[in-house]
């Protein structure tokens, strides 16, 4: 009896067991609803601004870089007014002959910052860490940028006022106006004009007048009665030697009838 008693107590433990393990085996199949409300986002260009950016070419030399853009360089200045020379001296001066990161990377050859810019921007290291500067799609428009960034702001104006050729004077008011803080700049301005020759780029001044060359006439004359050398230069406006010259005469002699090849300056 007692036998019949432990095994009806065993086979109740068995199934409470099995009872639970099924439970606990039990996943909760919920699905949980994604959040579909709309997030505002501040839209941010930066240096991966989508726009393509054309690549720079490849410059190994400031004389590869002047070869390169001489020709824009030459273009804005007839249509602005800025010296060719300064141009392309600031061109190599601030993008580093067109091999550092901003030339590289954002196309930018002249160190424009963002101010109110509201194209595509990079951020460098310049004064302060990481500031903005502008980004442009090709070299041409950092150009374009450049020139109307001089033309179109007041404290600039005194540059407009000096000869195009005098790169000197520009050089000095672009610092004085503030385009750069280095104070040194001008001089480093003048020094890469002049060891590159970039003064040839720009317009040149008027040359001086040059006196009209003398015109000659040419004829003969018959020698009369009482003609000498000197009475016949006089008289046709040459000198005796050269009167002497276009007839191979060694002498002063002459004969009546004798003719002279005559080579008279014009009178002006």
């Amino acid at each position: 009896m007692n036998r019949i008693v432990l095994i009806f107590a065993l086979s109740i433990l068995i199934v409470s067991c099995g009872s639970r393990k099924k439970s606990a085996r039990t996943v909760d199949t919920r699905i949980n609803k994604t959040d579909t409300r709309p997030t505002s986002t501040k839209e941010v260009v930066t240096e991966s601004e989508t726009e393509e950016i054309k690549k720079s070419p490849v410059i190994k030399s400031t004389n590869d870089y002047i070869a390169f853009y001489k020709d824009i360089a030459v273009s804005e200045m007839k249509q602005y007014g800025i010296p060719a020379s300064i141009t392309l001296a600031q061109g190599i001066l601030e993008s580093g002959s067109g091999r550092g990161r901003l030339a590289v990377k954002a196309n930018n050859h002249f160190g424009i910052k963002c101010h109110d810019w509201k194209g595509a921007k990079i951020y460098h290291d310049d004064d302060e860490a990481q500031e903005c500067f502008r980004k442009y799609k090709n070299a041409d428009k950092s150009f374009r940028d450049h020139s109307e960034f001089l033309a179109k702001r007041e404290r600039y104006a005194k540059l407009f006022k000096l000869d195009k050729d005098d790169y000197k004077g520009w050089a000095r008011e672009l610092r004085r106006a503030g385009y750069a803080t280095d104070r040194k700049y001008p001089e480093k301005l003048i020094s890469l004009i002049e060891r590159y020759e970039l003064y040839k780029f720009d317009d040149k001044p008027s040359k001086p007048h040059r006196k009209k060359e003398q015109e000659y006439i040419v004829a003969t004359y018959t020698v009369v009665k009482g003609d000498t050398l000197y009475s016949i230069s006089k008289k046709h406006n040459i000198t005796v030697k050269e009167l002497k010259t276009l007839n191979g005469l060694s002498g002063t002699d002459l004969s009546v009838g004798q003719v002279l090849n005559i080579q008279s300056k014009e009178k002006n």
